[in-house]
């Protein structure tokens, strides 16, 4: 074999170019990477919704030895507490060497995902046929929801204050719900609306039954049944959807994806393929010099309002709850903390690389996405962390061999999109996205690569372990 020219040194010394996690992790750190992944796809199919997530996250916790945090206790370096913020939202923070004056680290992610809401008042009859309405949540294609199998999550408070959790479809066994669509032989005016109204919001109706109570017909029989059903399992009459959350989701499995098994498909990889990462490295960072916090949000896909979101403050009341502890203001801890947003990015599709930017796209298998700013347009409605930072993340990153990149949310002028990062960085703490590029984002089935999801897990407990 001939010698590398100079030319062909310069390039290594000198060019980027991200590698293919193949030609870089050794078989023993792929095999790592797919352990973890079977995990992470049991977490998937057991936590649907972010309430499902939430708890399933404490019940992780607490076999750890996460206590629930107590802001007028004292705490010791090595001490695990967690907070669950109205079923929704979780806290797991585990109290570092430093005192917190210096800092704390924040890994941030969120646990909803797009899906179909009930409304308050869902079920009706029409034409013998019973159907729920729904409310889609975040941002999706509306023509990608109808003819696929659907499981129903959620919880309703009864009349006499008592409340109940719904999981049906996802047991083998059970039934399940559609969303049903036209037959292309009657679809002509469907075919001619513009695609973003190729289903409207108010078709998104789910059937949920056809069979009428009793062998006499009566008005409204089918949906008779249908609550008779109900009230038999569950114990709800009509007036209970009132105070009700009651979320549609895909009914099927995670699964592995491909001949050589390299991929994961599923609903809800945006964002729990960087939530569970974030999980298990706050778990498994050994006794940190910083506190280390991890915050697994809710709302981040409608905007992150509300009590659950990280546009209010029980983030930042916790962090300053911590300072209290040392006798420290809340906004110097804060100021002087730093963050990852871990959030998806877009992973290029060679079937649609027109909306990509190559040279700053994210590939699927060449590791975690470090996203400098997001936005839109003239980096509208973003986060763009400064270059000092940036350095320190990427350092961290090269220290501790974890396959990482660059990346974009596609061309300039293509779209755009935004994650948690900005609120957190309005508080004043240093933030830049960390995450896992995602084929098919938004879809009721997305795609990641396994050997992202087990970056994006090195490279979060690598960022917490550093001194």
């Amino acid at each position: 074999m001939s010698e590398k020219s100079q030319a062909d040194i310069l390039k290594e010394q000198l060019f980027y170019e991200p590698k293919h996690a193949s030609y870089v992790m050794d078989e023993d750190e792929i095999n790592r990477a797919d352990v973890f992944c079977r995990d992470y796809i049991g977490f998937l199919n057991a936590s649907r919704t972010e309430r499902e997530a939430a708890a399933n996250i404490v019940s992780l916790a607490r076999e750890r030895g996460y206590k629930e945090f107590d802001p007028k206790a004292k705490y010791k370096s090595g001490d695990k507490v967690y907070s669950l913020i109205h079923e929704k939202s979780v806290i797991l923070c585990t109290i570092g060497k430093k005192s917190v004056a210096e800092g704390v680290r924040i890994l941030a992610a969120h646990i909803d995902s797009p899906r179909l809401d009930l409304k308050p008042n869902p079920l009706y009859e029409e034409d013998e046929l019973a159907l729920f309405k729904t409310h889609y949540y975040g941002g999706i294609k509306k023509y990608q929801w109808p003819t696929v199998p659907l499981a129903l999550h959620g919880v309703v408070i009864k009349k006499n204050g008592k409340k109940v959790t719904v999981r049906i479809g996802d047991e083998p066994g059970d039934p399940v719900f559609v969303v049903t669509d036209l037959l292309p032989h009657l679809d002509r005016q469907q075919a001619d609306r513009p695609m973003t109204k190729v289903i409207k919001g108010e078709e998104l109706n789910i059937l949920v039954g056809s069979r009428p109570f009793g062998n006499e017909k009566s008005d409204k029989a089918v949906k008779l049944n249908v609550l008779n059903l109900l009230h038999e399992k569950y114990g709800i009459i009509e007036e209970d959807f009132l105070s009700a959350e009651l979320e549609a989701v895909p009914a099927y499995p995670a699964v592995d994806i491909g001949f050589d098994r390299s991929l994961i498909g599923s609903y809800g990889h945006d964002d729990r393929v960087c939530a569970y990462p974030s999980v298990m490295a706050a778990f498994d960072a050994a006794e940190p010099e910083y506190t280390s916090v991890a915050v697994l949000t809710d709302k981040e896909e409608t905007g992150s309002d509300g009590n659950t979101g990280l546009q209010s403050a029980y983030l930042k009341h916790f962090i300053a709850d911590l300072g209290a502890l040392e006798g420290v203001p809340g906004r110097d801890v804060i100021r002087n903390s730093s963050c990852l947003s871990a959030d998806v990015n877009a992973g290029y599709d060679p079937t649609f690389g027109h909306v990509h930017e190559k040279m700053n796209a994210a590939y699927l298998n060449k590791g975690i996405v470090l996203t400098k700013y997001t936005g839109s347009g003239g980096k509208g409605g973003t986060n763009d962390a400064n270059a000092e930072f940036v350095f320190k993340v990427r350092s961290v990153f090269d220290s501790a061999c974890v396959q990482w990149q660059v990346g974009e949310l596609g061309k300039v002028d293509e779209g755009g999109g935004g994650t948690v990062a900005k609120y957190i960085a309005n508080l004043g703490a240093q933030v830049v996205d960390v995450g896992v590029p995602v084929l098919s984002m938004h879809a009721p089935f997305e795609v990641v690569s396994k050997t992202d999801v087990y970056m994006a897990y090195k490279g979060f407990k690598a960022f917490l372990e550093a001194k």
